[in-house]
């Protein structure tokens, strides 16, 4: 399945029709909402149309069995402990509960690495903030070698002081990917608990929670899990089920973790419901020909883009490991340097070249992020490439 040559691979029969996407858009950005499958979206539809021809039944006849039966499902494709795992909205949820849980103290910090997700960077602050602790950055440059990683992941912890390791899995604004397992180990030899921003692997990638090891592990389902928005599974080690406490104090909370966390009264429970229709579809195309597909698709587009722009491979950044199906290609200097400058200039892309891609600013540069996936055709990246320089040129002046 993988292109030959560094060329596009063949598309999966069907992959296209899948997906109800507007024709008119080049959507290279699934990695920010997902985007949902029609046989998913008709799923969660006749749960909703349960729910509606009889309110009190829906919520008060099996609900919580069936969210256990959830669960279930998706912990064992994702290799947690089933008894371990929480259903939630989605991983920036989860972050701030987990914030919650862990007790600081004005001499404690947080550590975090200069790929951390935005809004969980602001929770960790935001919880120092009222903790009296402190949050504390450690910068892992694009393209260290994975051992390099977890030697400097290690040199930074401070025994004693740091209660909190939070790292990414695979980072939202650069894409890379962290070597999570050995981290989690190095840690371990401090008695630091780590949490593991998954947020982009279900569905992506293969994992084994179970084996990461990590006290808190976090993915949502409806990026590349193509669940409905809204379904995240967060696993906890045993050692801080007891500690975990919902954000909404519910009628399901002197049952303890998981029913506490996941039952929160009138909330819509159908992504969840619904979210093993979409792990259903995956299979069905065949797991590995997908993440085969979309990994070689964003190289190729990756490549095309890069070459548009004047940028040699060594240039473009890879993400650390097989099976990434997102890739970043640096913008020229000066461009979205800043959030609100990344934000702008996505918009304008997408109202000026009806193509779709996230874009942030990461270490004083900006960086546009593509996304591959099996509804998305080599000419997308193609004529998006030949149409980019010209229009940053335009943006630039």
């Amino acid at each position: 399945m993988s292109a030959p040559a560094g060329g596009p691979p063949q598309p999966i029969p069907g992959g296209r029709l899948l997906f109800s996407l507007d024709p008119s858009v080049s959507y290279l950005n699934h990695g920010s909402f997902g985007a949902l499958p029609i046989s998913v979206q008709r799923a969660q539809q006749r749960l909703r149309d349960e729910m509606e021809s009889n309110p009190l039944r829906f919520f008060a006849v099996g609900l919580e069995d069936r969210i256990v039966h959830s669960r279930r499902h998706l912990a064992t494709f994702l290799g947690a402990d089933p008894d371990g795992s929480a259903l939630i909205q989605n991983t920036t949820a989860a972050v701030s509960m987990i914030l919650r849980s862990v007790r600081l103290g004005p001499a404690d910090e947080v550590l975090l690495t200069d790929h951390s997700y935005g809004a969980v960077t602001m929770a960790v602050r935001s919880r120092c903030r009222q903790a009296g602790a402190s949050a504390r950055t450690v910068a892992v440059p694009l393209g260290l070698p994975a051992r390099e990683v977890v030697t400097r992941i290690r040199a930074a912890l401070r025994p004693g002081r740091t209660r909190l390791l939070v790292i990414d899995q695979l980072a939202s604004a650069t894409a890379a990917l962290f070597p999570v397992r050995e981290i989690v180990a190095a840690a371990r030899e401090h008695d630091i608990p780590v949490l593991v921003d998954a947020a982009h692997v279900p569905g992506m990638l293969p994992v084994d929670v179970s084996a990461i090891g990590a006290d808190f592990w976090v993915g949502n389902l409806h990026k590349w899990g193509w669940a409905p928005r809204g379904t995240a599974l967060m696993n906890v080690a045993p050692a801080w089920r007891r500690r975990i406490e919902p954000l909404v104090v519910s009628w399901a909370h002197d049952e303890g973790y998981p029913g506490a966390v996941e039952f929160q009264g009138t909330v819509d429970y159908t992504p969840w419901l619904a979210a093993p229709a979409g792990v259903f579809t995956l299979r069905t195309l065949g797991l590995e020909a997908v993440r085969e597909h979309n990994e070689a698709l964003v190289t190729y587009g990756q490549r095309v883009v890069g070459e548009a722009l004047g940028l040699a491979p060594a240039d473009l950044p890879h993400p650390g490991g097989p099976g990434v199906a997102m890739r970043v290609v640096p913008l020229p200097a000066g461009l979205a340097t800043t959030v609100p400058e990344a934000q702008a200039l996505r918009q304008h892309i997408a109202d000026k070249l009806a193509t779709e891609v996230a874009v942030n600013a990461w270490g004083g540069r900006g960086l546009l992020r593509l996304s591959g996936q099996v509804y998305n055709r080599p000419e997308e990246y193609e004529r998006f490439a030949e149409r980019l320089p010209a229009f940053l040129a335009e943006y630039q002046r």
